[in-house]
């Protein structure tokens, strides 16, 4: 493991170079994430990268996962895309009532790629894709027994681990009814610590009040305590992204 940040980049470059790959056209922010996520060991970070290329050929071959292949999913109106919260980092907030278990893991593997992207596209804005990260909200208002999905959640859960490291800054669960408590004891043993420490059950006054500050009232939608319109993903204007 190396600590300065400079030298790791350049192992890990190096380790890619070893097994195969390159790293030519991506930046040492980029790489960083990689990095992070696996303590500053090059080697394994290099293995991570390379992994994540191969994957992103043969499961995104066009760049982006076009909205054709997900309509039955954006229709639903579940995921709501706002923009760049007060620190930076852009907001996804998920209505679970609106969501229904799928039959096929990997059609829905396909809506989460989709608006991961989608969500590192819209913090870009002509800039080279580096360390950007996202605040997401789970809205659990109105769910029944009809909407816990636990093979979703840890679809969703490993696809964002294994191929967007460093990618979420904190995940606010809010309105969260008992009937979810055994699903997020299944879900949660799939997470890594580092990505666990960043879910915060929002259960008092307090910790909402936390959650608007963090956020910024600019940003977060008047029936979470802000002052701005809901946006559906599919309304949000962005260029899709091209890795």
């Amino acid at each position: 493991m190396d600590k300065n940040p400079a030298e790791a980049v350049a192992k890990m470059r190096e380790s890619v170079q070893k097994l195969g790959s390159s790293t030519e056209g991506f930046g040492d922010l980029n790489l960083m994430r990689f990095l992070i996520a696996r303590s500053m060991d090059a080697s394994k970070a290099a293995k991570m990268f390379v992994e994540w290329q191969k994957w992103r050929a043969s499961f995104v071959p066009l760049g982006h996962i076009p909205e054709s292949e997900i309509r039955d999913e954006l229709d639903a109106n579940k995921m709501y895309l706002q923009g760049k919260s007060r620190n930076g980092h852009t907001l996804m907030i998920f209505k679970a009532c609106r969501h229904f278990p799928s039959k096929d893991q990997v059609h829905f593997k396909k809506f989460v790629v989709h608006f991961l992207d989608k969500t590192i596209a819209s913090s870009l804005r002509g800039k080279e894709i580096g360390n950007e990260k996202s605040i997401c909200i789970v809205d659990m208002e109105n769910v029944t027994h009809k909407n816990i999905d636990i093979r979703g959640g840890i679809t969703g859960f490993k696809t964002l681990q294994a191929y967007y490291p460093e990618r979420s800054a904190k995940l606010y669960m809010i309105n969260v009814p008992g009937l979810f408590t055994h699903a997020w004891k299944i879900i949660s043993r799939f997470l890594e610590k580092s990505l666990l420490d960043k879910v915060v059950m929002v259960n008092s006054e307090d910790e909402k009040r936390d959650m608007i500050r963090e956020i910024g009232e600019e940003v977060l939608p008047l029936e979470y305590g802000g002052k701005a319109k809901l946006t559906l993903l599919q309304d949000f204007p962005c260029l899709p992204l091209d890795r």
